[in-house]
């Protein structure tokens, strides 16, 4: 193994900097996943370590109905805002469903955004057959054992399973992510953020090398609205979820008014079930609306030996988190 370079950014810029004039530069925060990857897997090889840990990029500030969330802002600090819980008990579930609390404590929120799949082909050097680390080598987990993988957004090429809780409700929410660059700043839809593997599935996000992610943007829930996240799983804690969904849903005189929905443990990325919220808005708030929304949701699922049972798994997920949040 050779050498990685570690240094820690003074600021922003700096930080910008110091990874953009260096190809294989990576920045290193708590969540990402990259000393992991590169220390222990070894499946990846960065030159240069950026530690941005030290940035002033920490905190949760309200202004109207929009939260900006700094994105070394921890996973157990989110959950304890005030807002979070009273407005977003959707986020604030999710997050304590993630990993421990001493986990939760490291992990920062741009870590969480950014980290990569914990799928076994992809961390084992060892599997020749992974084309998210090499580009046309094929995808392993498509014959081996793929319980913990995706049936949507997935195909041949890869089906790599994105393991965030926070994501499921942050996409659900029309969440925004805040990049810097040396260019300056953009703004980008976490709908958008991340790319379905297609023929690529080594780029997995609309990052640019050296691009910063600073802040979340997160609207309020509209008054009235009830929301949770539901995460089904091996046991009770430390565990990835073999299906998760977050919604939110206002009920008007037994309609549904208003519906957002994502799901976790199913997508090759954090999954926004448009479907279902068509399905759901101005329908009856009642058993058969939800499992029909659940249908809509998991439409043309790609499974595998191993992942079948998930199909039904994620619809009967939904139509319990639906249940749940509007009786």
């Amino acid at each position: 193994m050779t050498g990685i370079e570690y240094v820690r950014a003074a600021d922003p810029s700096s930080a910008v900097a110091l990874v953009s004039e260096e190809p294989d530069a990576a920045f290193l925060a708590g969540g990402t996943t990259e000393l992991d990857l590169a220390l222990k897997d070894r499946v990846v090889h960065p030159s240069r370590f950026v530690d941005i840990g030290r940035l002033p990029l920490r905190g949760v500030t309200r202004t109207g109905d929009h939260l900006r969330i700094a994105a070394l802002t921890t996973m157990e600090e989110l959950a304890a805002d005030a807002t979070v819980g009273a407005r977003l008990p959707l986020v604030r579930e999710a997050l304590l469903a993630g990993a421990s609390t001493q986990l939760r404590n490291m992990a920062t929120i741009g870590g969480n955004l950014l980290q990569r799949t914990r799928c076994r082909y992809f961390r084992d050097p060892a599997v020749a057959a992974c084309n998210k680390r090499t580009p046309g080598s094929g995808c392993a987990a498509v014959e081996g054992v793929a319980r913990m993988h995706a049936i949507l957004g997935a195909g041949p090429s890869c089906i790599a399973l994105h393991a965030s809780d926070p994501c499921v409700p942050l996409v659900a929410l029309d969440a925004v992510v805040v990049l810097r660059d040396a260019d300056g700043i953009r703004r980008v839809p976490l709908t958008a953020f991340y790319l379905t593997p297609g023929d690529r599935p080594d780029r997995e996000t609309v990052l640019r090398h050296g691009e910063l992610v600073t802040h979340v943007e997160l609207p309020l829930l509209p008054a009235g609205t009830r929301s949770g996240y539901l995460k089904v799983r091996d046991r009770s804690s430390y565990e990835f979820a073999l299906t998760s969904a977050a919604a939110a849903v206002r009920v008007d005189d037994g309609t549904v008014a208003f519906a957002r929905l994502g799901l976790g443990g199913v997508g090759t990325v954090p999954w926004r079930a448009y479907e279902a919220e068509r399905v759901l808005v101005g329908a009856p708030a009642n058993e058969r609306t939800y499992r029909a929304a659940a249908e809509a949701a998991i439409r043309d699922p790609f499974t595998v030996p191993g992942t079948e049972f998930k199909v039904e798994l994620a619809k009967r997920t939904i139509v319990r988190i639906l249940r749940t949040v509007t009786t």
